[in-house]
């Protein structure tokens, strides 16, 4: 008989989700990460009183009451509302593109004013059926907000010219013809009180974990301890890219405490030139109306610049590249990954996939249901 019923590969969103769900069923459950945190990348930390959000901004958003219930089992969630600002050249506009937006680009005040002026751009430009990222953010939002606000902050974050992305990757792109500065259209949005990491610690209360342990340096000694396995690290390392690496963009973080109370007054300011090297600079008190956890004023203030940078093995992976070849790449490993009866793949990297948070936390309700049904049938 196995020390456990279940190894957790990863203390992220997606493994602290699956773990307490199968606590909850008095499933015998050992979590490992190999950071020396648990979190993943919605890890938060305290730096001169501010909640810094270590890697990247995370607001959560969603329609689903589900999920919103989900994590109000542990924590207590704030008012937050993502409302970004962009800065082209020392030029301030309003995020997501909305009146306001198209208020500063052409000075009109009517949502018909500024749709005929989209609507001429894109007659211009020639556009019909978009097959590129830039074709489709003109017929969107015409020639003049994509070259000052879209196309220099996508080439920085993607590394790529935007005619040579697909369209798909800009489809989601928030346009309004309200005064409305809200970036997510959703039913419930906020971020928890004190931060990421106290939620993820009230998921994994009761919970052993071990952090600072690499699952793949040890495979055979750990999963010898369970029954079965859900990994959430990146597919291809599991198979030791054997069929070769997946792509993925990283993101560099530059840091720093700053002794006045405010930098920039918001909390996420994007740099659209392409110019400025970094994608956007991110005031981390913000995030929680430049309070401290008693509620009182905090005198400094914390800032990161993010860079965008090519990925490869050994840096931190945050989006995949979804392109054909590494879709077809994909598939291949999911293959593989299908015969490993005993394991489970989820999350961002173990699906190759970009999650919200929301999702990732259904997608592991989803998949510990299942398992936790007997609907996983482990094939040795």
């Amino acid at each position: 008989m196995s020390e456990y019923d279940y190894l957790i590969v990863g203390a992220g969103l997606y493994g602290a989700t699956f773990a307490r769900q199968a606590a909850d069923a008095k499933k015998r459950v050992l979590v490992i990460d190999k950071r020396d945190h648990i979190g993943g990348n919605v890890y938060t930390e305290s730096i001169e009183n501010v909640v810094v959000h270590r890697y990247g901004a995370h607001i959560f958003h969603t329609n689903s009451e589900r999920a919103w219930n989900y994590v109000n089992r542990f924590a207590t969630f704030n008012r937050f509302t993502n409302s970004p600002v962009a800065n082209y050249k020392g030029e301030l506009y309003s995020l997501p593109f909305n009146m306001y937006t198209f208020n500063k680009m052409w000075g009109v005040t009517t949502p018909d004013e500024a749709k005929a002026i989209i609507e001429k751009q894109r007659d211009e430009a020639g556009i019909t059926e978009p097959k590129s990222l830039e074709e489709q953010a003109i017929s969107l939002v015409g020639t003049d907000i994509y070259e000052k606000l879209i196309k220099g902050y996508t080439m920085k974050q993607w590394g790529r010219e935007c005619d040579k992305l697909p369209a798909f990757i800009i489809k989601r792109l928030p346009v309004r013809f309200t005064f409305d500065n809200n970036y997510f259209n959703a039913l419930y949005q906020g971020i928890p009180v004190g931060g990421y990491t106290d939620m993820v610690a009230n998921m994994l209360k009761g919970i052993e974990y071990r952090l600072s342990t690499d699952y793949l340096a040890n495979k055979e000694e750990f999963e010898s301890l369970a029954d079965r396995v859900v990994y959430t690290g990146p597919i291809d390392a599991y198979f030791n890219y054997e069929l070769g690496a997946l792509k993925y963009r990283s993101i560099r973080f530059d840091t720093e405490v700053l002794d006045t109370p405010n930098y920039q007054g918001n909390a996420a300011v994007n740099y659209t030139d392409s110019e400025t090297p970094y994608t956007r600079i991110i005031e981390h008190k913000w995030f929680e109306f430049g309070k401290d956890r008693n509620g009182d004023d905090i005198p400094k203030t914390v800032i990161s610049r993010e860079y965008s940078e090519e990925w490869e093995v050994g840096v931190e992976p945050y989006y995949p590249v979804n392109d054909d070849e590494n879709a077809e790449l994909y598939s291949r490993y999911k293959a593989l990954a299908d015969k490993e009866g005993n394991v489970i793949f989820g999350g961002r990297l173990g699906e190759y996939k970009y999650y919200d948070m929301d999702a990732v936390i259904l997608a592991a309700l989803d998949k510990a249901s299942m398992a936790l049904k007997g609907d996983f049938v482990v094939k040795w």
